[in-house]
C-alpha cells in the first residue's frame, strides 16, 4: 500500500499560481484531513473535498482540529494556514513557497540592503496607495506624515458616507470586543488581510521580515504589502458591515472580504504589485522568474553561476566530475 510519504512530492507545474488561488477558505468545528492531494474537511453533515492547490490561505475556526497529513499537502502546495478565534485573525504558520527561483528573494534582499533604494521602493508604495501624490523627493518623515493623514481623511470620509460616528482608531491587543463596531470591523478586515498578504509574500519566496516602510519584524513586508489595499478596500468594507448591523461583525467582515478580494482579483493585483516593486525592470517574460525553474547554482567569481552538483577541485575547470 503506497503511503503519504512515498507519494512524489509536487513540482511547480503540478501548482496553481498564487494570483488563480482562492484567497482563504474558513472552516470551523470540523476535522480536516488529505485524501490524496485534497484536503477533506469532516463534520455533522458529512465530508467535503477540497483540492489543496487551489488554496492561497487556510484559516482553522474554533472547534477545528487537522492531521499531520493535511498540513504536509497544504505545505506542499504552499498554502499558508493560520488558526483563528472567534473575535478576530491571528496568522500562525505558513506553507513552502510555490515558485523555487530565489529571484524575487534577491532582489527584495539586494532593495533592502541599500537604504536608498530602500527609500524608493517606500516611495513607489506611496505612490501605490495614493496614485493622485507624487512622493519623488519626499522624506521618510515627510511620506509617514502624509501617509498618517491621508489614513486619518479615509476614515472621516467613510465616516460620513455611512453616517457612522468615528471616535478615532482604537484596538487594544487581545481584547477585540474592547472596540465599538466600526473599530472591530476594521480590526477583523486588517487581520485577514496580513494572511492573505503573508499567504502571497510566502508563495513567491520573498523574505516575510525584509520589510520597506515598516521595520524590525518578522512579519514588517508582510504589513508593508497588507497596507497598500487599506484605504481602497479594508477600511471602506468595514465602514461598510458595521453600517448594515452591529452583530457578528468579525464573521460578517471576514466573509464580505472574502468576496470583495475574489471580484476585484485582489491576489492576481498583489503579485504583480511585488514583482514591480522589486523587479520593476523585469521584462513581461522576466517579470516571472523561472516559477517552473527547480535548478540550483554555485555563486563564481564576477557575478557568475555555474552548475552545483559538480566538485570544481580544479578551479578552471567548469566541466569537474560529478559529486
Amino acid at each position: 500500500m503506497t503511503t503519504v510519504g512515498r507519494r512524489a512530492a509536487l513540482t511547480p507545474r503540478h501548482l496553481t499560481r498564487t494570483s488563480e488561488r482562492l484567497s482563504f477558505v474558513y472552516l470551523e468545528r470540523c476535522t480536516v484531513h488529505r485524501d490524496a492531494n485534497a484536503i477533506t474537511a469532516e463534520d455533522a453533515d458529512g465530508t467535503t473535498h477540497i483540492p489543496s492547490a487551489t488554496i492561497g490561505t487556510l484559516l482553522l475556526g474554533p472547534g477545528t482540529r487537522i492531521t499531520h497529513q493535511a498540513m504536509s499537502v497544504l505545505g506542499e502546495t504552499g498554502a499558508a494556514v493560520a488558526w483563528v478565534g472567534e473575535n478576530g485573525v491571528r496568522y500562525y504558520a505558513g506553507g513552502r513557497a510555490l515558485t523555487r527561483s530565489s529571484a524575487l528573494a534577491e532582489a527584495q534582499a539586494l532593495k533592502w540592503a541599500n537604504p536608498r533604494t530602500r527609500l524608493a521602493v517606500a516611495r513607489a508604495m506611496y505612490r501605490l496607495r495614493f496614485p493622485d501624490e507624487d512622493p519623488a523627493g519626499l522624506t521618510r518623515q515627510e511620506l509617514l506624515g502624509r501617509e498618517g493623514r491621508r489614513v486619518k481623511d479615509c476614515y472621516r470620509e467613510h465616516a460620513a458616507r455611512t453616517g457612522i460616528p468615528w471616535r478615532g482608531r482604537k484596538y487594544t491587543p487581545g481584547d477585540f470586543t474592547s472596540g465599538d463596531p466600526v473599530n472591530q470591523a476594521v480590526t477583523a478586515a486588517a487581520q485577514c488581510m496580513y494572511g492573505i498578504a503573508h499567504a502571497v509574500v510566502a508563495s513567491l519566496g520573498c523574505s516575510p521580515a525584509l520589510g520597506f516602510v515598516h521595520s524590525g519584524h518578522e512579519l514588517s513586508f508582510v504589513l508593508d504589502i497588507a497596507d497598500l489595499y487599506k484605504t481602497e478596500i479594508g477600511i471602506p468594507l468595514a465602514f461598510d458591515i458595521a453600517g448594515e448591523d452591529e452583530q457578528d461583525i468579525g464573521a460578517r467582515t471576514r466573509r464580505a472580504l472574502r468576496d470583495r478580494i475574489n471580484a476585484t482579483s485582489l491576489l492576481d493585483r498583489c503579485v504583480d504589485d511585488i514583482k514591480n516593486l522589486l523587479m520593476p525592470d523585469a521584462t513581461d517574460t522576466d517579470a516571472h522568474p523561472a516559477d517552473e525553474l527547480d535548478r540550483v547554482t554555485l555563486q563564481s567569481d564576477r557575478g557568475r553561476q555555474v552548475a552545483s552538483g559538480h566538485n570544481y577541485a580544479d578551479a578552471d575547470d567548469e566541466e569537474a566530475m560529478p559529486w
